[in-house]
């Protein structure tokens, strides 16, 4: 029966004429029916129930291992490259938690404001130089522990903001850690003492009493500022707002980095420049307009809160021309101020250099749509940028 069978299997086959190519397809699509039927090789049955492979293999010297260690090779390889590369697939986790991470960190730190700060303190420090050889590796090192020291407390003062504003950050600012629960209370509480800790810390270590009355200021005023206690929460009242951001901002972005590099570093004496009059009345307007800003997009939160700001007064129309008209104003000063520098290119500078802001001032604000939050919130930053400007702009007045 046996015998027979064999026969009429040979009898089936193709003739001797037929090309090695169709056999070595053939034995090639029974290799792989076998493997996708039972997810691996018969030890002994392959090559007996396939007759045809044997013959086409026996001409080739192959024996019935080699046969199965051949294809299953093939089979493995083939296999290994639809699998993904688990070192790639961990690697995204990882990475967008650091990613999230940052982003947390930069909204807890109001990244605008502290990038403001930082070029203020360069643009101050750089202020207090006279001549090249003050420009000492000393001077650096010590420009960077004044901003780290400055650094710290913008993280206490907005971190403080933010835990005493967490109802009002809800409806005006979601997005921040603390509003959407990013950050909790008491991680958000330990932020606040860790930063205020550095930076008083880091100011003893230092011992520059320019650098440390600064931070008690600041830390007396925006405590005042932000906290909901009796005598406080002066962020109720535009002129308390006004009285305690200002000087606070005066302070940190440009009278204690000037003092500081000037007496403390250089060891020289004070002395009340011409640039450094400059820089005091140019940035007071921008701070003042900067706190009166700040409100307008934030209205609805403010009103449920009980808050009354100058916004919520006057309607956010006429408090945004106010702001832009005491920018104007500012950049008018600063015209007539650089007109009258004896230094032929600081005069030139100055005057085109603030004639042109003046202009794209103006423009930018003609095109904000005055019922738009999201436009109101655009142009503050846009107002950021000028100042970010402004910084570098007052190197060049003499």
């Amino acid at each position: 029966m046996a015998s027979t069978s064999r026969l009429l299997l040979h009898a089936s086959l193709p003739p001797p004429t037929t090309s090695i190519s169709k056999t070595n397809s053939g034995s090639h699509a029974v290799i792989r029916s076998i493997w996708h039927n039972n997810g691996k090789y018969p030890k002994e049955k392959t090559c007996i129930e396939t007759p045809l492979l044997l013959q086409h293999n026996q001409k080739h010297h192959y024996t019935c291992d080699q046969i199965k260690r051949k294809h299953f090779v093939k089979a493995t390889h083939a296999q290994s490259k639809n699998e993904p590369e688990p070192q790639a697939d961990s690697a995204k986790p990882i990475w967008n938690s650091i990613k999230d991470v940052m982003h947390t960190i930069q909204k807890f730190s109001v990244f605008y404001a502290l990038i403001g700060l930082l070029s203020g303190i360069l643009s101050s420090s750089l202020l207090a130089v006279e001549k090249l050889s003050d420009l000492s590796p000393t001077f650096f090192i010590s420009m960077l522990q004044f901003m780290a020291a400055y650094s710290s407390m913008q993280l206490y003062t907005t971190g403080v903001n933010q835990l005493a504003d967490i109802e009002i950050d809800k409806i005006n600012k979601p997005y921040r850690p603390l509003a959407s629960s990013k950050i909790s209370f008491g991680g958000g509480l330990a932020i606040v003492a860790a930063s205020l800790f550095m930076s008083f810390g880091l100011a003893l270590m230092i011992g520059s009493k320019p650098l440390l009355w600064g931070l008690i200021l600041i830390f007396i005023l925006m405590t005042a500022y932000s906290v909901n206690l009796p005598f406080l929460r002066w962020k109720k009242s535009t002129i308390l707002t006004l009285l305690s951001g200002v000087p606070t901002i005066l302070t940190a972005y440009n009278l204690a980095p000037y003092l500081h590099m000037k007496t403390f570093v250089l060891k020289k004496p004070f002395i009340f420049t011409r640039s450094l009059a400059f820089t005091t009345v140019v940035m007071t307007f921008f701070y003042v307009v900067i706190s009166l800003f700040k409100d307008i997009p934030d209205i609805e939160g403010d009103k449920k809160e009980g808050l009354q700001t100058l916004s919520i007064r006057l309607g956010p129309k006429r408090v945004f021309w106010l702001c832009i008209s005491l920018l104007e104003m500012t950049y008018g000063i600063a015209i007539i101020m650089g007109l009258t520098s004896p230094f032929l290119w600081s005069k030139i500078f100055t005057v085109m250099a603030h004639a042109i802001n003046a202009w794209i001032l103006w423009f930018r604000a003609n095109s904000v749509d005055l019922k738009s939050k999201e436009d109101f919130q655009s142009f503050y930053m846009f107002i950021f940028k000028l100042l970010y400007l402004e910084n570098v702009l007052v190197l060049f007045v003499r």
